[in-house]
Order: C-alpha cells, then structure tokens, then sequence
C-alpha cells in the first residue's frame, strides 16, 4: 500500500497537472470504486464543470478542493489508493488499461486515469456543506501528521509508556500518526536503533526522542526520492520512485547492513514483516 512519502508524491504531481484545470466529464468502469454518492452516475454530474483547486493530503489520503466560477465552492474530491491503485496523468488517445476503474476528463484531451488492479481503491464527492471526514469516516480516526507541530516526542511519550505493544505495530496504528507504514516504520526504526519487537512500554525518552526524529528524517527522504516502489506504485506520469535504492533494512534481507555489515534479518509480528539489524538494533 502506498504510504505517506507515495502519496504525497502523487500530491505533488496532481497539482503540477491539474491545479487550475476544469473537469469536463468522465467515465465510472467499476462502480464499487465511488464510495459517495452511491450513484457513479450522480458522482460524475457533481464533478462535471468543477475546477480543481488544489489537492491536499491527509495521511493517506489525497483531497481536491473543487471550485465553480473561480470563487464558489463545489465540494471535494477524494481518493484512497488502498493497496494497488494508481493516479496517472495521460492522453485520452493512450490504450486502455485492464484495470481502469475512473477516468477524468480534462482540456487538451487529457485525463485523470484511476487504475487499480485489487479493486480496493476508493473515490469520494463531497458536498460544499460537508467537512471531508463526514463523508469519508476514516479521516476522523487519523492520528497528527509527522511534519504537525503535534507530532513530537513529548506526544509520542504520551501515548507509548504505557501501551504493552511492540513499537513496530504501534507505527502502524493510524490512530497513532498519520501515513506510516510497513516501509518506513521498518527504516525510522533503524535509524533510532530500536528492534521492532520492543514494548512501547520499555522505550526510554532518549529512544523515543531519537524516533520522533527518525520519522520526519525517514518521510523527508523518501519524499525527496519520490517514493519507494516494490511493486505497484508510480507516480502520476508513470515513473518509479527512488528509495527502494536506498532503503537501510527494508526489503534487504539477508543483505550487509549498511553501517555494519551485518546481515539484515527479517521476522514477523502480528502477521507484518519486519526488517531490522540484530547489531545496530538493540
């Protein structure tokens, strides 16, 4: 699943592209992709003639501000990619792939292409008198961002002495902060020498402090590398992230640790992987 640093990547890519720009109509190929309203056809009526704005993210997930007439509000557009899905940026002209689930019309013959090859991938039209987390619930459950001055060590102290959790499933928790996953969970841990299998319990303020740290310096990095792609992510002109390249312990096991040569290990909690060094972890 894409976490914060491909979302925001495609965040970035979206306004470059369609910031600015009316949609002109679309195309619903599986109608279980519109969460709201129920009705693709009543989703592509709400969309038709709006302006996009700009796109915000909330975690994992990406917001379109839509306007009318440059001043009135026209509701939101939201997107979850889930575990497959993509945003791609392409001429109406380009072959269709299988697994086309939206498209977008745009001026200039171009489109917003939504390709999702699991089908858990969802859209959202939110109306101008609604908040975007009335309609898309998930939102209310999501914990600070990683770069909100709410995210430090003092709040991660808060909610972690006492919770008799690992801390590597504790980051996955989007109650806890928002956007982390399997991926950078595994590389904050390692850059603040934790093993994943520690109790938040156990955590002393100096390891937590150095995590906090750890996080933003992780996001940042995979932001500027334009995301990690293993498998299904690219970005919204089809172009593979960076970090995979330079992962310290994700997705490398049984590779030497970059700062000891140690192999990296892999285990499992609660059904996840995890990846870490047994030297550079303690």
């Amino acid at each position: 699943m894409p976490e914060l640093p491909e979302v925001e990547t495609i965040r970035l890519g979206l306004n470059q592209v369609t910031t600015g720009q009316e949609i002109q109509g679309g195309e619903v190929l599986l109608s279980r992709t519109i969460a709201h309203p129920i009705s693709p056809k009543d989703f592509l009526a709400q969309l038709k003639t709006v302006t996009i704005s700009d796109w915000h993210r909330r975690g994992k997930y990406l917001l379109a501000k839509l306007t009318k007439s440059d001043t009135d509000q026209a509701g939101w557009l939201g997107v979850h990619l889930r575990m497959t899905g993509q945003l791609l940026w392409l001429s109406q002209d380009q072959p269709q792939p299988k697994h086309t689930r939206v498209r977008l019309f745009f001026p200039n013959n171009q489109e917003l292409r939504f390709i999702d090859q699991r089908t858990f991938g969802r859209m959202w039209w939110i109306p101008p008198s609604h908040l975007p987390e009335t309609i898309i619930t998930g939102l209310k459950q999501l914990g600070p961002e990683p770069f909100s001055q709410e995210f430090s060590t003092d709040y991660l102290v808060s909610k972690l002495h006492h919770r008799q959790r690992a801390i590597k499933t504790a980051l996955l928790d989007q109650s806890l902060v928002a956007g982390i996953g399997n991926i950078y969970a595994d590389e904050a841990l390692f850059l603040s020498g934790i093993r994943p299998e520690t109790l938040c319990k156990d955590l002393g303020l100096e390891q937590i402090e150095k995590l906090s740290i750890a996080v933003i310096q992780v996001l940042q990095k995979a932001i500027e590398s334009g995301g990690t792609t293993f498998s299904d992510f690219i970005n919204v002109q089809g172009v593979n992230g960076n970090y995979k390249g330079i992962a310290w312990v994700y997705g490398r096991t049984g590779e030497p640790c970059r700062i000891c040569s140690t192999p990296i290990q892999r285990t499992k909690l609660v059904g996840r992987s995890a990846h870490f060094c047994p030297n550079c972890q303690r």
